[in-house]
């Protein structure tokens, strides 16, 4: 059994290899943004809207008001982003229910990759906001004793999210396949109807994570730098 689709690869020449990681990432990718296309190529703003509209404006309204209630004093600023993790997340993990597909998320390459992206984010997010000397200056607060800490904690973060993503990704698979191998029957469709469950929560959980590192980085930042609102120079 191979645990990680890095493992299963499915084309060589000269050295260079196309693995499962690689092929399902781009299905993935073709897949939402073909969706996306179909479905926002026939927006309306009648009244009478079909079910893929509607279903978009659910998810859309529903990412816009979680980043809301985090806190995000601009959700529209945040949306692209953070919906797009999720969506791609949840998308992977809901096509392991088609035989022979491995989700790439089981893949500590693909987690990492977007575990960077969240780490990129945090500053540029900060910097776009309130500016760069507020948050270079976040890692000197409340002493500049806390600069080595402060970095140290962006890396580990960003290390958590990526092998949390991974464990729980690939510890479903596994325990899909020695099910299979026991009793090749009745407890797959269980594991695959709870595995489904475990890919959403996983996506929300990330998604959420990387949007409270995001707003708490554009508070922290900002803290030394804002003034306050009874300061008016009165």
């Amino acid at each position: 059994m191979e645990i990680s689709p890095d493992a299963w690869v499915l084309y060589e020449w000269r050295g260079l290899r196309l693995n499962a990681t690689i092929v399902f990432t781009w299905a993935v990718m073709a897949l939402l943004v073909i969706g996306s296309w179909v479905v926002t190529s026939r927006l309306t703003a009648e009244e009478t809207v079909s079910r893929w509209q509607a279903a978009l404006e659910v998810i859309v309204t529903t990412i816009r008001d979680q980043i809301a209630e985090i806190g995000a004093d601009d959700p529209g600023r945040y949306l692209p982003f953070i919906g797009t993790l999720f969506l791609f997340i949840a998308t992977a993990n809901i096509l392991s229910m088609v035989p022979g597909y491995q989700p790439p998320t089981g893949s500590l390459s693909t987690t990492a990759a977007l575990a960077i992206c969240v780490l990129i984010a945090v500053p540029l997010f900060s910097i776009s906001k309130r500016g760069i000397g507020a948050y270079l200056r976040g890692y000197i607060q409340p002493t500049p004793l806390m600069l080595p800490f402060n970095i140290v904690s962006e890396v580990s973060r960003t290390i958590a999210l990526a092998v949390r993503l991974y464990g729980n990704v690939m510890s479903g698979t596994v325990i899909v396949g020695i099910l299979i191998s026991v009793a090749p029957f009745f407890f797959p469709v269980v594991m695959q109807v709870l595995g489904l469950l475990t890919g959403l929560i996983q996506a929300y959980i990330f998604a959420i994570l990387a949007m409270v590192y995001i707003g708490s980085a554009s508070r922290s930042r900002s803290g030394a730098s804002d003034p306050s609102p009874n300061d008016t120079g009165d």
